[in-house]
């Protein structure tokens, strides 16, 4: 079983949370809950990983603080 990073967003037009994995072509999805997002990106990784492991075109590290005076 495989484990991806989820960036997770809320659109402040719609209220709708918005997730992709960093560097996953194609895997993004929407859902008017967390737990309704949750069960979209895992459907849409099942359905790009039915061809086999992606070609990552990047690498998720973390999150970083900016400070700006």
């Amino acid at each position: 079983m495989a484990s991806y990073t989820a960036i997770i967003e809320r659109c402040p037009e719609t209220g709708l949370y918005v997730g992709y994995v960093p560097g996953f072509p194609g895997a993004h999805s929407q859902g008017a809950s967390l737990d309704e997002l949750n069960q979209n990106l895992v459907e849409v990784l099942e359905l790009l990983l039915e061809d086999g492991p992606p070609e990552l075109e990047g690498e998720f590290i973390g999150t970083q603080l900016l400070m700006v005076s």
